[in-house]
Parts: structure tokens; C-alpha cells; sequence
């Protein structure tokens, strides 16, 4: 099974692509970030942002792709609704390429990747470096966050034995 794990953000928008099989899970290699023009209109990142989404689906063409949920209670209330665009134009791009969405809390996230739903970002970028056997932390952080998007998914698809993928 081919997952995209996508963190929406209207600023910069993470993605990684990563494969399950019986041997276990490997990243594909592909995992970057799309960022629309900062001085744009909204209409216009938006759809910079979905062109971007809508290549790397098109390339991979994932059996699902993950996005991680919103929230209800944000201190900053315009945050939440600029995520809220971006993971909109996340579930279209999907959507017009008949693909699954499916999505997570951060801390269903956080717990499937590190054990514990509040663990900070350095430890889930450790934590994605050690399951996807890389030799440094997938970088930036938004890479990270995807690729963990992923392999929450990979976790809660595949049995798991001892807090690891299984193998």
C-alpha cells in the first residue's frame, strides 16, 4: 500500500510518500514542501498550493492519503480557518483523482508514532528517522510531520507488536 501523508498549511504545506508491504514500511523517497508565493492573493495560493498537491498525487498515486484534522479549540482562530483552506484544497486535489482521505488528530499521531500523544516535534521527528530508517531527520519539520502522518496510518492499518511497526 502506497500512503501520502499531507501537513496542509497555507505557508508551507508538507508532504511524504511512504510504502507498506509485508516486509514492512519504507519511504519512498519523496517528501518535500509546497509553498505558494507569501505576497499572493488567497485564491491564488490556493491554487499554487493545489497544483503542487495535485503533482505529487498524480506522480504516486497513493491507495490513501492522510491530512492531519482541525481542531476545535485554537488560540489563534485565523490559523485554524487558513488550515482549513489548505486541507480543502487537499481533500479536492484527492478528490479529483478519485483518492481515499483520511485524517488524524496531532496527538493520534503523536501517540502512534512516539507512544505518547504530547510529544514534542523533535521527538516525533526522531521517532520517524528510526521507522522509516533514515540517516538524519526528515527535514524541515513539516516533511516530518507528513511522513508521520503516514505512518500513523501504516500503524493503525498494520498490526502492531511492541510500540513498533511490525517488521
Amino acid at each position: 500500500m502506497t500512503i501520502a501523508g499531507i501537513d496542509p498549511g497555507l505557508n508551507a504545506t508538507g508532504y511524504g510518500v511512504i510504502r507498506t508491504d509485508a516486509m514492512g514500511v519504507a519511504w519512498l523517497g519523496e517528501g518535500g514542501t509546497i509553498r505558494p508565493t507569501a505576497k499572493a492573493t488567497l485564491e491564488c495560493r490556493l491554487q499554487e498550493l493545489h497544483r503542487g498537491i495535485r503533482e505529487v498525487l498524480e506522480e504516486h498515486r497513493p491507495n490513501v492519503v492522510v491530512v492531519e484534522e482541525l481542531y476545535s479549540k485554537y488560540e489563534h482562530p485565523r490559523t485554524a480557518i487558513l488550515m482549513g483552506h489548505a486541507r480543502g484544497v487537499v481533500y479536492l486535489a484527492a478528490a479529483e483523482l478519485g483518492l481515499t482521505v483520511v485524517g488524524y488528530t496531532a496527538s493520534t499521531v503523536k501517540r502512534a508514532v512516539t507512544g505518547s500523544g504530547r510529544a514534542s516535534k523533535d521527538q516525533v521527528q526522531l521517532m520517524v528517522q528510526r521507522a522509516l530508517r533514515l540517516a538524519e531527520a526528515p527535514q524541515p519539520d513539516h516533511v516530518s510531520d507528513a511522513l508521520a502522518l503516514a505512518l500513523c496510518h501504516a500503524n493503525t492499518e498494520r498490526p502492531v507488536l511492541g510500540g513498533q511497526l511490525k517488521r
